[in-house]
């Protein structure tokens, strides 16, 4: 058993796609790493079990380093199953970090596919850079693909021009990372782009469900109001806690809400980031759902402030534009999800705080909404 292979930052997605190849064939697990990273606490110098192709840095809710173990296998499954969703193996343009899964999972699918990689260089995302690293990829012969997060996406449709060229020219857009407000789907759809919304995490090799249907091959189902998914594209575990009960029976519990409905998977929201408010649990990705489907409300984030009264109270930082009317938005959740899931309390801002690759901080936006104002 070979130790693990650290692909440091300033080695670049090149690097990365070299030492993947490797992987993917039998080679050293790769454990890529992101600005300001570092792999002592994973122990890169141990060994791992064969097979393994991929070990992913991730510290859940309880912020110790874990370690997601991916073999071979299980990303292979999802990069084939990807395909088989989309229309087929096609080029892709890297648009994302590359040591997130999200960014990993499109170094595979080009690998499979045997197609040259485009990557998206360094820096602020812009426009007028995602259209010079996407002219490779839609000049080719073939499928074209990306996969953006939802903030990515957002800059894309604003700035309008080549930008909306470029993007209504891929075959696929991945859009994932995090929850995509409905009025920004709508809108990406309504302008022409080919989007799909994603859903999965490290521990089932990325993206598993689009549009809410499971990939093909992946089993979900919810207990008790939880998600847990089954299938080939399933981690071997976690490299620095083997016996972690997430993954007993074959299955991985997630920590997400969630219900299924004729066989399409809704995701509520984190269950510890569920408010308690006067003894009313109130998941806050539902009320964000309501929040971002009425008019002019592009973007919304609910966290649970402390209050003396109702333990928490559901405040709301939201993204609008000009004329947008707040109150009836608040008065669509009221009829929607009941008094007590309606925020007491709204900040607007300019834009949402966010950390990974595009997913709002929702602990941050906690502690603006809990400022003295």
């Amino acid at each position: 058993m070979d130790p693990v292979l650290v692909v440091e930052p300033a080695a670049g997605p090149l690097t990365l796609v070299d030492a993947l190849r490797a992987a993917l064939d039998g080679g050293p697990a790769v454990l890529p790493l992101g600005p300001g990273e570092s792999a002592a606490a994973l122990r890169p110098d141990l060994p791992v079990e064969p097979g393994t192709a991929l070990v992913v840095q991730t510290s859940g809710s309880t912020g110790a380093p874990k370690g997601v173990l991916l073999p071979a296998a299980s990303l292979r499954a999802s990069a084939t199953a990807t395909h088989a969703r989309l229309g087929g193996p096609g080029t892709w343009l890297l648009a994302m970090p590359a040591h997130h899964i999200a960014g990993v999972q499109v170094v595979v699918r080009s690998l499979l596919a045997g197609t040259p990689l485009a990557v998206l260089p360094p820096g602020p995302f812009r426009g007028a850079a995602f259209v010079e690293a996407a002219a490779p990829v839609l000049a080719a012969d073939g499928p074209r693909y990306t996969a953006l997060v939802p903030t990515q996406l957002t800059r894309l449709l604003t700035e309008g021009g080549p930008a909306l060229d470029a993007l209504r020219a891929f075959d696929g857009v991945l859009v994932g990372g995090a929850a995509t407000p409905p009025a920004l789907l709508a809108r990406a759809r309504d302008a022409g782009a080919a989007v799909r919304t994603t859903y999965g995490m490290s521990e089932t090799s990325g993206g598993c469900v689009y549009d809410g249907v499971p990939l093909d091959g992946v089993r979900v189902e919810v207990v008790d109001g939880v998600v847990r998914i089954a299938g080939p594209t399933l981690a071997a575990g976690y490299r620095l806690d083997p016996d972690h009960p997430a993954f007993a029976g074959g299955w991985f519990r997630t920590n997400d809400l969630g219900r299924l409905d004729g066989g399409v998977l809704t995701v509520l929201g984190r269950a510890d980031d569920v408010i308690n408010t006067g003894g009313e649990k109130v998941p806050p990705a539902a009320v964000e759902r309501v929040l971002t489907s009425q008019d002019g409300v592009l973007d919304a984030c609910v966290a649970g402030v402390a209050d003396p009264e109702w333990g928490q109270r559901v405040g709301a930082a939201l993204v609008v534009a000009d004329g947008a009317d707040v109150p009836a938005a608040l008065a669509a959740v009221r009829a929607e999800l009941g008094a007590a899931a309606t925020p007491k309390q709204v900040l607007l801002v300019a834009e949402l705080p966010l950390r990974g690759p595009g997913k709002v901080d929702r602990s941050a936006v906690a502690a603006l909404l809990a400022e003295p104002r």
